[in-house]
């Protein structure tokens, strides 16, 4: 095994994937990108293009599980801290997901798109496979494909 590796960093977070019940663990992401300062989000862990990540459960004795992107319906995490100057460029908007498991999750998405292409649709529509969905205190990382429809709340 060579001596080179990336660091990682722990993030603590709930798991969903299809059929089954909610996991409290850890996922792990890098602690630089070069797309941005700071460390990786788990945003850009999920969106990246590899169909598997790293998840440790917190039962006791439980071992790292390889989880399909393409099951996770949610990753919820406690948000990073805001930052400000980014923020008061976007516009937000609300909405109500239904999944395909027949659950809602209902929060704010931060709209960072250019001017003409600001709806929630075009924030819907976006090539990624993962999206965020803020509510008062956790970040909901929802799987486009999980999602039956939205209802705009603006």
């Amino acid at each position: 095994m060579s001596g080179f590796s990336i660091p990682r960093v722990a993030v603590p977070a709930t798991l969903r994937l299809t059929g089954g019940e909610p996991l409290d663990g850890q996922i792990y992401v890098m602690e630089r990108v070069p797309q941005h300062a700071g460390p990786e989000t788990p945003l850009d862990m999920l969106n990246r293009a590899e169909g598997f990540f790293p998840f440790r459960p917190l039962a006791a004795g439980a071992t790292v599980l390889l989880v399909a992107k393409s099951r996770t319906v949610t990753l919820t995490v406690l948000p990073p801290p805001a930052d400000s100057a980014r923020l008061s460029a976007a516009k937000r908007g609300r909405l109500v997901l239904t999944l395909a498991d027949g659950s809602e999750l209902s929060g704010s998405a931060t709209l960072e798109l250019p001017e003409h292409h600001s709806r929630i649709l075009d924030y819907l529509n976006a090539v990624e496979p993962f999206f965020v969905i803020a509510t008062a205190d956790h970040m909901h990382i929802v799987n486009r494909a999980h999602v039956l429809y939205a209802r705009p709340q603006d």
